[in-house]
């Protein structure tokens, strides 16, 4: 047995902005010199995809990090703080369980279907607005299109999207572990804190009644028949408001580079709506914005090697599915790629923490992606774009495209 201690492990500066525009780079040269490990200032990286998928099913003997986060951040006892400590995968397990269940209950395949049309109405109405342009930054227009949706699936005002939309936008940051944007971060939370409470206490006094697509009213009933308690009600719409805005409008902006990188692809998507579900699995694997991370609640001997206990570990699952050894031609944009069960993507993580909001995000990405292809034609880069952080929520900043309107 190894002591991490002694490893000789590739070291990887995920903080340097060069980090963020190459992160794949920097994991296949790590993985030369060990296949499933690396080092940083923050913690040790778990590259490998399998190695990813087995640590996860060890999840019992782990535990989430974000209170590790929270302290290198210096952000103890702030708004940012307690509400990142206290959301729920951050919860002891039983509560964690109890509040999963829940709600996972209601966050099925059949209500996110439900939705569709919804989403569909949400995204005509954007590329009536923007289509007209001819041009314009791809990644400013995909990112009304979620928070949009969520806005009406919880009954906000529209009058309040731009603001919070700036808020989420700073709330996405949180995570790429730069102390300067903490003070940014308590402003956000607050004001999103704010909106959430105000929402909660007009909708009790005024519940939407037998409204389908309504989310607010669907986990207020769940919250109060759990025994859930006001503070993790309001808590929970806060992290699906963060959790489901930067996700899905980095998901589709880089969907959106990939699709001008395969244009045959993108006029198929156009056409034929259960191809468009296949290209965005396909887009999950290829990229996700999405890096999870836990502490070790004990020692953990895996692979030969003794993880001590409060290791943090990172599991970069933005870069998984670009494993060459775990799917073949990685490289490849196929959406007609075989789907091996054994090798499905991580996007939405694994086992007890998978992504409530799956099946919602599945929607809206397959839905705008079919309607965007019918109605941007021909897209092509009109300018330099960057990219996000790397960790935090990781994608594109900015996407300059012109286009024929369709």
């Amino acid at each position: 047995m190894q002591a991490l201690a002694e490893l000789d492990l590739p070291y990887l500066p995920v903080q340097s902005p060069e980090f963020g525009a190459d992160p794949t780079g920097h994991f296949a040269r790590a993985r030369a010199q060990h296949p499933w490990l690396a080092r940083s200032d923050i913690g040790y990286f778990v590259h490998e995809y399998r190695a990813i998928r087995e640590l996860f099913w060890m999840d019992d003997k782990m535990r989430p990090s974000f209170d590790g986060i929270v302290e290198q951040l210096g952000a103890h006892g702030t708004p940012w703080g307690r509400f990142t400590e206290e959301q729920m995968i951050s919860l002891p397990p039983a509560q964690h369980k109890l509040l999963r269940d829940t709600f996972a209950a209601r966050f099925t395949p059949r209500f996110a279907n439900n939705l569709r049309p919804m989403m569909r109405e949400t995204i005509t109405g954007l590329l009536d607005e923007w289509v007209s342009k001819g041009r314009f930054d791809f990644e400013e227009f995909a990112s009304w299109f979620p928070i949009s949706v969520m806005f009406r699936l919880v009954g906000a005002p529209v009058a309040r999207i731009g603001a919070i939309k700036k808020d989420l936008e700073t709330l996405g940051l949180a995570f790429s572990m730069d102390k300067t944007r903490v003070p940014a971060l308590q402003q956000s939370i607050t004001r999103l804190d704010q909106l959430v409470h105000e929402l909660i206490a007009t909708r009790r006094a005024r519940p939407a009644g037998d409204d389908p697509e309504d989310l607010l009213d669907l986990v207020i009933s769940a919250g109060d028949g759990g025994g859930i308690s006001e503070r993790q009600l309001a808590d929970l719409i806060m992290f699906f408001f963060i959790a489901g805005y930067d996700t899905s409008k980095n998901v589709l902006t880089f969907t959106m580079h990939l699709m001008m990188k395969n244009p045959t692809v993108y006029a198929r998507c156009a056409e034929d709506h259960d191809y468009c579900r296949k290209a965005i699995e396909e887009a999950l694997r290829y990229f996700n914005p999405g890096t999870t991370f836990r502490f070790t609640d004990q020692d953990i001997v895996f692979r030969d090697v003794l993880l001590p206990r409060d290791t943090m570990l990172f599991f970069p699952l933005s870069i998984s599915g670009r494993d060459p050894d775990a799917f073949p031609d990685a490289e490849t944009f196929d959406p007609e790629r075989a789907i091996d069960p054994n090798t499905r993507h991580l996007a939405f993580g694994l086992g007890k923490h998978m992504c409530l909001g799956q099946y919602i995000a599945r929607a809206q990405l397959q839905e705008s992606l079919h309607l965007i292809a019918q109605r941007i034609k021909d897209p092509r880069l009109d300018g330099e774009y960057g990219w996000r952080p790397f960790p935090g929520t990781w994608g594109l900043k900015g996407l300059p495209i012109r286009f024929a309107a369709g």
